[in-house]
This record gives C-alpha cells, sequence and structure tokens, in this order.
C-alpha cells in the first residue's frame, strides 16, 4: 500500500505560482503512476495531471496544458505540480493519487491511493 500527504496550497492571486507536493510512503513507491485531481464542493473530482512510473510520461488536461507540470523525484517519495499562471477557476481541493491499472491517464477510477486534499485558492 502507498500513503499520501498533499501540502503546499494557499492563497494566491491571479496570474501567481504555486507549488503542491506529495510526500508518499509505502511498498514499491517507485512503480505506481501518479496523478493529482481536484475537486470543488458540488462537482466530481476531475484529473488535472498524470506522470507515470518511473517518470517519463505525462499527461494533462486540456485546462491545465501549457500552465501546470507535473514531476516526481522517486530518489525522496514525493510528487510536484507546478503551477503558473494561475486562474480564479483552478480555484480547487487538490488531491494526489497512486495507481497501477490501465486506462485513461485521467480517469479517477484507475488510481488505488489518496491523498487527503490541499486547499488552492485564486482570486481575481
Amino acid at each position: 500500500q502507498v500513503q499520501l500527504v498533499e501540502s503546499g496550497g494557499g492563497s494566491v492571486q491571479a496570474g501567481g505560482s504555486l507549488t503542491l507536493s506529495c510526500a508518499a510512503s509505502g511498498y514499491a513507491y517507485s512503480t505506481y503512476f501518479l496523478g493529482w485531481f481536484r475537486q470543488i464542493p458540488g462537482k466530481e473530482r476531475e484529473g488535472v495531471a498524470h506522470i507515470g512510473a518511473p517518470g517519463t510520461y505525462t499527461y494533462y488536461d486540456d485546462s491545465v496544458k501549457g500552465r501546470f507540470t507535473i514531476s516526481r523525484d522517486n530518489a525522496k517519495n514525493t510528487l510536484y505540480l507546478q503551477m503558473n499562471n494561475l486562474k480564479p477557476d483552478d480555484t480547487a481541493m487538490y488531491f494526489c493519487a497512486a495507481g497501477r491499472d490501465s486506462g485513461f491517464p485521467l480517469n479517477k477510477d484507475i488510481y488505488d491511493y489518496w491523498g487527503q486534499g490541499t486547499q488552492v485558492t485564486v482570486s481575481s
């Protein structure tokens, strides 16, 4: 199993930047692909970015492509999401996740383990 803990959320103005981190622990962490998801009250959790195992493949939702960068440091068991040019629509609770199943990279159903989330708020 894998345990995940997010950090780095906060409040920023539109156009600003923020970096989220996800510290992982557990068996065979480097063999899991990882992803970032976000959710606002009343809406379904949606995929933001995905990075494969060991980390040479990435996939982004169109809404963040060119603005967000997902990366992982397997030596430190840490996942990152660098968010640039933030918009008010990026406001959400952000979750990191790990999985091993085949499927669309941003399909939440292929992920087995989830963190508790960290809040990101972007003001105009």
